[in-house]
């Protein structure tokens, strides 16, 4: 490990950018409760910019804040080509973080799979990585989505599923008792997370995924490829910025300040209620028809 390089990597994340990361990581760090004393928390890096910059941030908290807890960092290589673990590896020495890389089959069960191989890729993963914290004794996982994937998520719900969710701070899981989902890049800007990147001169995975990386080589594209449905949105909330500045921080805001007074519907624990369930009329509300 270079240590010159890797203390001006940690020192830029407390000093460059410690009004536009450093400060909201530690503020949804708070404003979550997403870390208590004694927690162990697996930090899971799947090889991107964002999951690589929530490993040092976890690393910086544990040596210069006031709270104790464990960390370990684990890297799940569902079937990556040998380039691509090449590279996580690297990065992982460069940034001075131990990782535990595991294998697993994922790629290669969801190759045939014709219909939403992604959402099944994204699920089995997630199982997956909270079998292995859970072996190694962790009550949380963390996970590396922010800001930009928070407000991508409302409007995609909205758009393409007729229904208000977000990407929620934590969760509790379903499938494995007594373990948590945090997500402390949860105020980040992925555009100051790209800053960092290059101010560093950092190169990491852009997407790993086998399926898109043969769709960038039949396109001739060496960009990443994103689903075109999340890049849809991305442009739409490009658009509606150069309308209005306050867009995407609107977006965020809307789902902290859900009036249901002004609902028509909403659904609470799987149980759903309707705005004439609790509204009270002067009349007896009869039929219209006769």
């Amino acid at each position: 490990m270079n240590e010159n390089r890797c203390t001006e990597i940690e020192r830029s994340i407390i000093k460059q950018y410690r009004k536009s990361i450093w400060r909201p990581f530690v503020k949804a760090l708070n404003e979550y409760d997403l870390i208590r004393p004694g927690d162990n928390i697996a930090v899971c890096i799947s090889g991107g910019k964002d999951s690589f910059l929530l490993a040092k941030c976890m690393q910086e908290i544990l040596r210069h804040g006031r709270m104790t807890f464990g960390l370990k960092f684990l890297v799940m290589d569902p079937g990556y080509h040998p380039d691509n673990r090449r590279l996580i590896e690297e990065n992982a020495e460069i940034m001075g973080i131990p990782v535990k890389i595991f294998d697993s089959d994922i790629f290669d069960v969801v190759v045939d799979i014709e219909e939403s191989p992604c959402y099944l890729c994204a699920r089995m993963r997630r199982g997956w990585l909270y079998a292995k914290a859970q072996e190694l004794g962790c009550n949380k996982i963390a996970l590396g989505h922010h800001y930009d994937d928070v407000i991508e998520t409302i409007l995609m719900s909205m758009l393409y599923g007729g229904q208000v969710n977000t990407m929620m701070p934590k969760l509790h899981s379903t499938n494995f008792p007594g373990m948590e989902l945090i997500r402390p890049l949860y105020l980040v800007k992925e555009a100051d997370i790209l800053s960092w990147k290059d101010l560093n001169g950092l190169r990491f995975l852009q997407c790993a995924c086998r399926f898109t990386e043969q769709i960038a080589r039949e396109k001739a594209l060496e960009e990443q490829v994103h689903s075109s449905k999340r890049q849809e949105i991305k442009e739409l909330i490009r658009e509606l910025q150069t309308v209005n500045p306050n867009a995407a921080k609107n977006i965020f805001r809307s789902v902290e300040n859900v009036n249901l007074d002004a609902c028509i519907g909403y659904v609470e624990k799987g149980r759903r209620h309707h705005f004439l369930d609790t509204y009270s009329r002067e009349d007896s509300g009869g039929s219209l028809t006769r």
